[in-house]
């Protein structure tokens, strides 16, 4: 199976000399993926491997959460589409349906166009209004206020914590997480990937 799986995820890239073409799989630091059966595989396939940085895949979330969406839809050809036009044809439907007729939850239920074009402001006053109004009608029927309605000016998906963010002293959040932590710690020294990390650890362990 993974023999199919792996060309269709790979892309060309130019090796640093410019004098042959190299493909390359990127993926995240997912055990499956750094197996030593898969690697294998990949070595005889003339795949060469490209993992993300420890800690630093923030778009990640984005893009799984489309494809989320994405294969969920009703419509969605489970078994494949026919030909490249049936899938650039499908796409095409499904983005128009993404930004014009889906309510993302994370826009409090409204679409991307309403949401850009300003409209979504009105609308949300519309839905706060008659929510107040009905609590106002059947009171007993709310333990708490009403919903916040408002739009939030950042949106995020696993929204870094204040104590993860970067520090002056210390080199960053994972260092300071690593200093009260010992499996982190050990953890981090085995996904270091460069002499920068490893001097970043090393000066870790002395303070």
């Amino acid at each position: 199976m993974k023999k199919f799986l792996v060309p269709y995820k790979c892309w060309p890239s130019r090796d640093w000399a410019g004098s042959r073409l190299l493909v390359v799989l990127h993926s995240d630091n997912g055990s499956p993926m750094k197996a030593s059966s898969f690697l294998v595989l990949l070595e005889k396939l003339g795949v060469s491997s490209s993992f993300s940085r420890p800690r630093v895949s923030n778009d990640n979330p984005y893009s799984e959460s489309l494809f989320r969406t994405c294969k969920y839809r009703p419509d969605y050809p489970y078994k494949g589409f026919g030909t490249l036009q049936d899938a650039r044809k499908w796409m095409s439907q499904f983005v128009y349906w993404y930004n014009e007729k889906h309510r993302h939850s994370g826009l409090q239920f409204v679409t991307p166009r309403q949401r850009h074009e300003g409209s979504a402001l009105v609308i949300l006053e519309k839905r706060r209004k008659v929510y107040v109004e009905a609590r106002s009608r059947h009171p007993e029927r709310w333990a708490r206020g009403t919903r916040n309605w408002a739009l939030s000016d950042k949106v995020a998906l696993n929204p870094i914590k204040e104590d993860h963010r970067r520090i002056p002293e210390g080199g960053g959040w994972f260092l300071k997480r690593m200093r009260s932590n010992p499996a982190a710690a050990a953890y981090g020294r085995s996904e270091a990937k460069s002499l920068d990390e490893c001097a970043r650890l090393s000066k870790a362990d002395q303070s």
